[in-house]
């Protein structure tokens, strides 16, 4: 058999057991074997991407494993020392914080991609400027969350534009990541790796004036918001990389995410734009 029937069937394992998961954890009482469903996807996931990339590289290097190796093992210590450390009540930061981590993921490997790629389709400069740009706003926008619901002395202070002034600067920030991807579609190699710089460089901003304004309250769903960001980032690189599973995995996170922060405003008796666009004055 074909290895790679072998694999594409695995992915599929995974990602049903990803969608279970995410079932599981819609009760309290099955959240704990969702997460355990979750995690052994995962982990299948990890495995069988290592072994596709050893194929199609026909060997790794030592070296290469190790740095594989070494980086599951840090995050895997770094998450066990969170997921026991951390209390119930800053449980909000924690997701925002991971959130975060996601969106800067997904900007490295586009990017890392965009860097190595001989020939590239614009199919995937599209779906790479969409990775810089959506995670670059995430991991900004989480720090910013996380900050504000930690109660950091530097994310309490006012945003310092009125309302008119800061909606004119957020659009003039995404009218300059277009201008940058559209310009990426027909770039050479050189100028594109600077193009991808500039939507990225653009996105970070992007991500403090839209999430800095947004008083604390809103903050659980603005973190909700960026979960799916975080997702749709992921998506995005998975096209750029040519991954079924994390295109699979990025859209099961932001669709669950978009939801979520749905049935949040709901609760809350909001709308997401007022929540989104309602804050932000002139600070001192």
């Amino acid at each position: 058999m074909d290895s790679k029937v072998i694999y594409d069937a695995f992915y599929l394992f995974a990602a049903i057991l990803f969608i279970l998961g995410v079932k599981l954890m819609a009760h309290p009482r099955t959240a704990r074997r969702g997460n355990m469903l979750g995690i052994l996807g995962m982990t299948i996931a990890i495995v069988i991407s290592i072994m596709k990339a050893n194929k199609q590289l026909e060997f790794m290097v030592p070296f290469t494993l190790f740095v594989i190796g070494l980086c599951c093992a840090i995050g895997i210590l770094f998450g066990g020392i969170l997921a026991t450390r951390v209390k119930m009540t800053e449980m909000p930061q924690l997701v925002a914080v991971f959130n975060g981590i996601g969106g800067l993921a997904s900007v490295l490997v586009a990017g890392a991609a965009l860097i190595v790629a001989i020939d590239i389709s614009v199919d995937e400069k599209i779906a790479t400027a969409l990775s810089g740009f959506i995670g670059s706003i995430t991991f900004i926008g989480s720090a910013v969350a996380a900050g504000k619901l930690q109660e950091l002395k530097f994310f309490k202070k006012g945003f310092p534009l009125p309302s008119f002034l800061r909606h004119i600067l957020n659009l003039a920030l995404v009218c300059g990541c277009g201008w940058a991807g559209y310009s990426l579609l027909t770039a050479t190699s050189d100028h594109a790796v600077l193009l991808y710089v500039a939507i990225c460089g653009l996105g970070f901003i992007l991500g403090y004036t839209l999430t800095a304004p947004i008083g604390g309250a809103d903050m659980p769903v603005v973190i909700a918001l960026l979960n799916s960001y975080s997702g749709l980032a992921a998506s995005a690189t998975g096209f750029v990389i040519g991954s079924n599973i994390l295109i699979i995995a990025g859209s099961l996170v932001g669709a669950s995410g978009i939801i979520l922060t749905s049935l949040m405003c709901v609760a809350m008796n909001r709308s997401l734009l007022s929540v989104l666009f309602g804050g932000g004055k002139a600070g001192v």
